[in-house]
């Protein structure tokens, strides 16, 4: 992105005023995109006030990359979402062929929420004693953690 965006605190929610700052981009943008992109649901409190979750911020920053950044028209960004969650199904669902390249967390990066890099998915061999080195319930564990990772919604 051409202008570096603020850090994203730690916080469970944020207003509309402060999602669009972390952003860039101005409130009634983000109210347009919540009908353009059905993935951009944002909770709806007292007064139809608008909170939004650290993965919708996350959401509104890939949105805005691909308009402002890469130039990506609105329905061209919601078909490359849509691709993205496709695959992200994929994953999750257990499919017999994952797709070789996935974009799924390509906007999220631990500071800012841009991606510096975009690695395909490739298929990783387990040695045969990988087993004795953790333990069954330590990697049960991080199964469980890439599995809510990768069911989050986008």
């Amino acid at each position: 992105m051409g202008n570096s965006l603020p850090p994203i605190p730690a916080k469970r929610y944020f207003t509309i005023g402060e999602a669009a700052e972390l952003c860039g981009v101005k409130p009634h943008v983000l109210r347009y995109w919540e009908q353009e992109f059905t993935q951009l649901r944002p909770v709806k409190r007292r007064g139809n006030r608008r909170y939004y979750q650290h993965h919708e911020v996350l959401l509104v920053r890939r949105i805005r990359d691909l308009l402002y950044d890469q130039g990506f028209t609105i329905s061209g960004a919601r078909h490359k979402l849509q691709e993205g969650h496709d695959a992200q199904d994929a994953l999750v669902h257990g499919a017999d062929e994952a797709p070789s390249s996935v974009d799924l967390f390509s906007a999220a990066s631990v500071t800012n929420g841009v991606a510096n890099v975009q690695a395909p998915l490739q298929a990783q061999t387990t040695p045969a004693n990988a087993h004795d080195s953790m333990p069954m319930h330590d990697i049960v564990k991080e199964l469980q953690t890439i599995r809510q990772l990768l069911t989050w919604p986008l």
